[in-house]
């Protein structure tokens, strides 16, 4: 069965207001009024404006932070402020709940990991500076999954510090032998580190979800059984 396609969000603010518009409708009526009553018309006039602008301010700031989804029958994206990435469901191994092993224990992370089949869509679909964005708020992730190995004594990555890691320039080539210079070189290698620390290419952070994080997971993962592999392969 053709899965249907579905838009998910962390927060949609326009809904919102628009399910409250009478009420705020009612509430700025009521506002002028008693300020223009009350007040002379230049103090009501700046206290309007400044109303005006520390609402706008706080509207861009709550969009900036909105990260979407789009999940269709063939493709799976996540759309940012900046940008974002999309990847075919047949170019994705697995999808699940990122976790480290301590002591026999599974401890979860906030996370959710997408391990991919080839690198190469991925990279040519992101944009610049989603890729920095990435690089520079998943360095503690990569720090984890490090300390992670180190604590296993796991060798697989060598013995190169975080430092190395972290922002690793060099030229990435994929398994198919495209060679990947400049930021996408370092997302390619930062994933390829990830991989081997944590087991996935790609991460999700739960705090970005509308739903918890299981949910997700389930509901991603009936998209993937649904798609349609790729002949390529």
């Amino acid at each position: 069965m053709k899965m249907q396609s579905q838009h998910l969000s962390n927060h949609n603010l326009d809904n919102t207001l628009a399910a409250f518009r009478p009420a705020f409708i009612v509430v700025t009526m009521v506002y002028l009024i008693l300020i223009y009553w009350f007040l002379s018309v230049k103090i009501a006039t700046i206290m309007v404006i400044t109303t005006l602008i520390i609402a706008i301010t706080s509207y861009a700031l709550i969009q900036r932070s909105k990260v979407s989804y789009t999940l269709t029958a063939t493709h799976f994206q996540q759309h940012l402020h900046k940008g974002g990435w999309v990847v075919r469901w047949s170019d994705i191994e697995k999808i699940d709940l990122c976790h480290i092993e301590k002591s026999g224990l599974q401890i979860p992370l906030p996370w959710i990991g997408i391990k991919l089949r080839h690198y190469s869509p991925y990279l040519d679909s992101i944009c610049p500076r989603i890729a920095s964005e990435i690089l520079l708020s998943q360095r503690a992730l990569l720090y984890t999954g490090l300390r992670n190995m180190q604590d296993k004594r796991d060798s697989s990555i060598g013995n190169k510090p975080f430092e190395d890691l972290v922002l690793d320039s060099s030229p990435h080539t994929t398994q198919s032998g495209k060679q990947y210079d400049g930021l996408r070189a370092m997302l390619g290698n930062r994933m390829a580190h990830q991989r081997a620390a944590l087991g996935f290419d790609i991460f999700i952070s739960t705090n970005d979800l509308d739903r918890d994080e299981g949910s997700f997971v389930g509901l991603t993962r009936r998209y993937l059984a649904a798609a349609e592999p790729n002949i390529l392969d």
